[in-house]
């Protein structure tokens, strides 16, 4: 009797240290797996024209945790919005996209990145979407405030320059 209760209260502790010690480990470096994102594959294909690159980005965003991710997935629904084929999907796209990425800019004013991001589509945007309100509000921000940014973000804004007619490297 005495060996049957000491087992007892020897499995009790073993699961007891299991659930307290070694689950939150393996909890916590699964999670650790879910964040990382690496911000210049976003921005390469951002630049790009791969839909399947995309496709691929926003999957891999819809599994992660980062402060960013409202942001992202709206700009990369945009992005694909001006490569697919259908009308009716580029419109459903776009409109998606601009909510998440208006969002995560109206719950951060101040951050530049989502700036930058929307520098990036409304430039690019058609007229027709009429999504061009903020080409000089967001530049003077970007070009004011930059050396607050990321090295991989001022990286991309250097690269955007390349192409912007609002943003010059001389800029920087």
């Amino acid at each position: 009797m005495i060996v049957k209760t000491s087992m007892n209260h020897i499995f009790k502790l073993t699961t007891l240290f299991a659930l307290l010690f070694i689950v939150p480990v393996i909890s916590s470096q699964a999670n650790a797996i879910l964040v990382s994102f690496d911000k210049s594959v976003f921005y390469a294909v951002m630049a790009g024209e791969n839909v399947e690159e995309l496709n691929s980005l926003l999957a891999q965003l819809k599994e992660t945790t980062i402060p960013e991710k409202v942001a992202y997935e709206g700009a990369l629904l945009m992005k694909k919005a001006g490569l697919v084929k259908k009308p009716k999907d580029k419109l459903s796209l776009f409109k998606s996209g601009r909510l998440k990425l208006e969002a995560a800019i109206q719950g951060n004013e101040e951050n530049i990145e989502y700036r930058f991001l929307r520098l990036i589509i409304q430039e690019n945007a058609p007229k027709i979407v009429k999504y061009k309100n903020d080409l000089k509000s967001d530049t003077a921000l970007i070009v004011k405030s930059f050396k607050k940014l990321a090295p991989v973000v001022q990286q991309a804004v250097k690269d955007y320059c390349k192409n912007s007619k609002l943003l010059k490297s001389s800029d920087f």
